[in-house]
């Protein structure tokens, strides 16, 4: 079988997949494809309630903004969450707070490469949510490892209508505002953590402008961009739940329970260098101010393969909890 040089398909990447508006293309230093385009012009402004959308910045030293051209994401659709039962495929470790009236939240997510297999991904996000069934809205951001890739994205989330019809990853559809020129949403996180070796994290920050409505997403203190509050009908004006975890997808291709980890790949009970973590989980009151979640409520679909455990002793971790495991064992089938 003959093989296509990797200059050519680079070049047929670029034939193929240019974003509109796209002033300028480069290539990062992992190899992804990286379209400069005016920040007027990106895809966020097609759609039909942001066609005279006036940017919210606060200050700005370019007009040109990146957006990643490779897609990092597998085509697993998103699942309804709010429902009792996890759907079928999807595997979760979470905590959650419900039935509040939340306007952000925020934690520092341990970050891992985890093994998947057969087109499966493994995930740890934060997601702010509010409405059910098919009227939940949600925006969401976190880290994503899937099958055939070996490294870990940063990326983001929403939808309107319960993960319907509407919505995307990053800026695969038009809705999230880009304002950092920096950053290209779906880039690779590095270095990530090993075990019993140095770990790393991200902190990772939602927060509703109240005087503009809309959700700004920050990571590690530098603000990326937002979702305009116009673009929801629920979460125009505040969440009524905030989810903190992370989730795989079970594909049971082998006839067997997956071998796609979770976190780190371990059980929480081996702790810290082992066991992955989201550490200082907070929420954001009516006035702003970032609270420690407490009386979190915990979700495990399937202890046999993924757990989580929730530490009482605070420390500098704050409100915090161990999550993951290895999938397929003799308990895991």
């Amino acid at each position: 079988m003959l093989m296509e040089s990797p200059s050519h398909l680079i070049k047929l990447l670029i034939k193929l997949a240019k974003h509109k508006g796209t002033i300028k293309t480069i290539q990062s230093e992992d190899g992804g494809i990286i379209d400069c385009v005016d920040i007027h012009k990106q895809p966020a402004f097609d759609h039909p309630v942001l066609k005279n959308h006036t940017i919210q910045v606060f200050i700005t030293w370019s007009f040109l903004i990146i957006l990643s051209r490779t897609r990092a994401f597998v085509a697993h659709p998103r699942k309804n969450i709010h429902e009792v039962n996890a759907p079928q495929g999807h595997e979760y470790a979470q905590v959650s707070v419900v039935n509040g009236n939340y306007f952000g939240a925020t934690a520092w997510l341990n970050v891992w490469t985890p093994a998947t297999f057969d087109g499966e991904f493994s995930l740890a996000q934060i997601w702010v949510l509010s409405g059910n069934q098919n009227e939940m809205n949600t925006v969401e951001a976190g880290w994503m490892t899937n099958s055939g890739q070996n490294q870990t994205h940063f990326f983001i989330y929403w939808t309107t209508d319960g993960y319907q019809s509407t919505g995307c990853y990053n800026l695969e559809c038009p809705g999230f505002v880009q304002t950092n020129k920096h950053f290209g949403l779906g880039w690779a996180i590095k270095p990530v953590s090993s075990s019993e070796g140095k770990q790393f994290e991200i902190r990772i920050n939602i927060h509703k402008d109240k005087q503009s409505g809309n959700w700004w997403l920050t990571v590690q203190n530098i603000d990326i961009g937002y979702w305009p509050g116009s673009i929801f009908t629920r979460l125009s004006d505040r969440a009524d739940a905030i989810k903190w975890g992370a989730e795989i997808i079970n594909s049971g291709a082998q006839g067997r329970h997956t071998s796609t980890q979770m976190g780190s790949g371990h059980f929480p009970i081996e702790g810290f260098g082992k066991a992955s973590y989201f550490r200082n989980i907070g929420y954001i009151d009516e006035s702003g101010d970032v609270r420690d979640a407490e009386n979190l409520v915990p979700t495990v679909t399937n202890p046999a393969c993924y757990d989580l455990q929730q530490i009482t002793n605070k420390n500098d971790f704050g409100t915090h909890f161990y999550y993951g495991g290895p999938g397929f064992s003799d308990k895991c089938k």
